[in-house]
């Protein structure tokens, strides 16, 4: 599930010229270098070993997670905000041909297999359900508040009390004898 994730990791620790020659084939890392190459093998190899041996303690980037967890980038934004996804810090990248840098959380290993063993995806998903149908309810029976208020102050504006009024203030008497006040 995370052989995306390693492999971009390993790839950034590799020296700039032997970047592109480290490949993934259905899960397998391969360092393929072309003949006569002047690049050391040795020197790739070592760094690849040691990535490896560290790789269980290797945090995962968000597109990792939403692989791993089977979640949106929308459920993943609600769920650290909520707290329910935990951040196990933050990473800053400059990707190449941009002027700006972008930093993203990045997550436990051990957190996010704690979160599929116990399918706490399911019990989320469902929660935040709940909470939209509530939070629907709310605004239906605000809404329907508020065209019942309307409603009664359109209803009273249009009584005789407010023509009669209009009718006290001075000034008025010629336009109500003119009909201009019905």
């Amino acid at each position: 599930m995370r052989a995306r994730g390693i492999f971009l990791e390993i790839r950034a620790r590799l020296p700039a010229p032997l970047r592109k020659l480290l490949h993934i084939e259905s899960r397998v890392l391969t360092l393929r270098l072309p003949e006569g190459s002047d690049a050391d093998p040795e020197a790739a190899r070592a760094i690849v070993s040691k990535a490896m041996r560290d790789i269980e303690d290797l945090p995962v980037i968000p597109r990792e997670v939403e692989d791993v967890l089977t979640i949106s980038s929308g459920e993943r934004h609600r769920w650290l905000k909520d707290g329910r996804l935990q951040s196990a810090g933050t990473r800053t990248v400059k990707l190449r041909g941009r002027a700006r840098k972008i930093t993203f959380h990045v997550f436990d290993p051990r957190h996010i297999e704690d979160v599929l063993d116990r399918d706490l995806v399911t019990l989320w998903r469902e929660d935040d359900a709940a909470t939209r149908a509530e939070n629907r309810r709310r605004a239906a029976a605000k809404a329907a508040l508020k065209r019942a208020q309307k409603k009664s102050s359109e209803a009273a504006s249009n009584t005789d009390e407010s023509r009669n009024d209009a009718a006290r203030l001075r000034g008025w008497e010629e336009f109500d004898m003119d009909g201009l006040l019905r």
